[in-house]
């Protein structure tokens, strides 16, 4: 081959290689959305400052009080305070605690990664980037990662040999909205929430048109993998969790961000587990508007515990319900607060996902460690 010959082959395939390249520049990059938040003058980590035993943090509904903490409120647990364990995220959410390696993963949506918090010295890294700015996480009966992905538009599954199952993306042929929250039922079946907030903007998602009519929530079979709806009369439905018997479902609406006469509040089902139906639907608790609530999990008696945030600074932190939805206590929290999940080696210290931190606390009682 002479030269000019040459050059008029490697212009051809330069061209080639800049039009491919060209073309691959048109399609929208999954969860390229934020940058990390600079690590110049992070919050202190440790106690929150003013702590002392009991923590005035603990706040309970039950009177009277006693001198030695708040009494009737099973958040306090002695000598202990609320503790800020890490910080430096943007939008932090979903927390999901794996016992066997003594770890917390959650979600830092914006930049686009799962983090890593291990307990037993503190450490903190990346556990998956990016992560199609993933929101809920939870974990089913054989230690598996359930993610919803915002800019994914979908639920999976992280396998024990590191691949990822897709676990729905779809319903009637249509992409799902923006999966935000999960749980697991003890048959297996996985249960999620798809709102608009993924899809809303290009910080926490990628902004699309939804294609679903309504905002679900849906139940995936663990045998067949078919997807169907359980309920579709949410405005904006949000964080999940099942009572320990797994005969009530509780679900946050918070449809509020949607506008002022949209409700914040939390509904309770009746579950039909062996049918996958939910039925009986009421509001078990209000939240104090313009705050709402998107993250719930119970302790081993039944009580609720759900994350509070967006409005009141006063009403930021975590509420405790009875079964029977009376408010037991609150623990205030100086940030918006997402979401929340029981961890430790006694199921005993509640993990509370704030908008930057990570904060934790030692209760008097033991999470249900359910997903």
């Amino acid at each position: 081959m002479n030269r000019r010959a040459f050059l008029a082959t490697t212009a051809a395939a330069a061209a080639g290689v800049t039009m491919t390249a060209a073309s691959a520049a048109t399609v929208t990059p999954f969860g390229q959305t934020g940058a990390p938040t600079p690590s110049t003058a992070p919050l202190p980590l440790g106690p929150l400052p003013g702590s002392r035993y009991p923590d005035s943090r603990l706040e309970s509904l039950k009177k009277p009080q006693v001198s030695f903490g708040p009494s009737g409120f099973p958040a306090f647990a002695g000598t202990m305070a609320v503790e800020r364990v890490a910080t430096g995220f943007r939008w932090a959410e979903g927390p999901v605690y794996f016992p066997a390696g003594r770890y917390v993963l959650f979600s830092d949506i914006p930049n686009n990664r799962i983090m890593r918090f291990l307990e037993d010295d503190g450490h903190v890294s990346v556990f998956r980037q990016p992560s199609m700015n993933s929101n809920g996480n939870t974990i089913d009966r054989e230690g598996r990662l359930i993610t919803c992905e915002h800019s994914g538009r979908r639920v999976t599954r992280a396998e024990l040999d590191g691949s990822i199952t897709i676990i729905a993306d779809r319903y009637n042929g249509k992409k799902l909205n923006s999966p935000n929250d999960a749980v697991v039922a003890a048959d297996g079946s996985i249960w999620f929430c798809d709102p608009v907030y993924g899809i809303g903007g290009f910080y926490e998602g990628i902004k699309a048109e939804p294609e679903q009519e309504k905002h679900n929530v849906y139940r995936v079979d663990p045998k067949s993998g078919d997807i169907k709806i359980v309920v579709d009369d949410f405005v904006e439905p949000n964080g999940l969790c099942f009572s320990p018997d797994e005969k009530k479902l509780y679900i946050c609406d918070t449809g509020f961000t949607d506008g002022p006469d949209n409700p914040s509040h939390i509904r309770v089902f009746d579950v039909d587990l062996g049918a996958g139906k939910l039925s009986n639907s009421k509001v078990f608790a209000d939240m104090p508007k313009p705050s709402i609530t998107d993250g719930l999990r119970c302790d081993t008696a039944g009580r609720l515990w759900c994350s509070v945030g967006w409005g009141d600074p006063n009403e930021d932190g975590v509420r405790c319900y009875t079964p029977d939805g009376d408010l037991l206590g609150k623990i205030h929290i100086p940030e918006t607060v997402a979401n929340l999940c029981f961890g430790g080696q006694q199921r005993n210290r509640l993990y509370i996902r704030g908008s930057s931190s990570l904060y934790a606390v030692y209760t008097s009682v033991q999470g249900a460690m359910k997903p």
